[in-house]
């Protein structure tokens, strides 16, 4: 179940705005794992959209924390965490755009990979949601999110020894070279995802 976003009422808050970009996210890590099984076009672009959205939401935060004189949150720790957060959503969709140049189809640790991601985008959501009222939990949603972040690198670990025992014609070579740049963007997904986790770590400390 999808929790309501409780700094909605208030407006030109940046808790509001980075909890909405932080869902964009966690809807564009959805959506890649729907790319993932359907391989549709369409499901691509949506991707992409998502994206572009994000990348808006993030543009109205900046925004408003260059006319702030005051935030409830470092200002530092804000911007930080909205980069990492969108730069989450940028690997998704530079995979997408990878699988699509490449002309490849998802294997399964790929599938596997996104789901772990889009679950930690889940809990990176549910971190910032917290953060203000309750940010003991939004530790424990962090703490949540870097554990399937490390499920995640494990997975690129154990993909990266497949790849390199698999090659024996230059056709194998050519799409081992191209898995690996997949594979390669999802790590780089993972790798964000826990900067962002331990940004939230460090907010909490902060606020307690």
């Amino acid at each position: 179940m999808r929790l309501s976003n409780p700094f909605r009422s208030r407006p030109n808050n940046f808790l509001q705005h980075l909890a909405a970009q932080a869902d964009k996210t966690r809807e564009g890590l959805e959506m890649l794992e729907t790319f993932f099984q359907s391989h549709d076009a369409n499901d691509a672009r949506r991707v992409e959209q998502i994206e572009k959205e994000a990348d808006e939401l993030r543009r109205i935060l900046i925004d408003d924390l260059n006319r702030a004189f005051v935030t409830p949150i470092d200002r530092e720790d804000l911007f930080a965490l909205s980069r990492t957060i969108d730069d989450v959503l940028d690997y998704a969709y530079t995979t997408v755009d990878e699988i699509q140049l490449f002309s490849l189809a998802p294997t399964d640790l790929m599938r596997k990979m996104v789901a772990i991601l889009r679950e930690a985008a889940e809990e990176l959501h549910l971190g910032v949601l917290q953060l203000r009222d309750r940010p003991q939990l939004a530790l424990t949603h962090a703490t949540r999110a870097k554990k399937l972040e490390n499920r995640a690198e494990g997975l690129y670990r154990e993909a990266l020894a497949e790849l390199f025992q698999q090659p024996k014609t230059l056709d194998d070579i050519m799409l081992m070279l191209k898995r690996r740049e997949v594979y390669r963007h999802l790590s780089n997904a993972a790798d964000r995802g826990d900067e962002a986790a331990n940004i939230i770590s460090d907010i909490v400390v902060k606020m307690t």
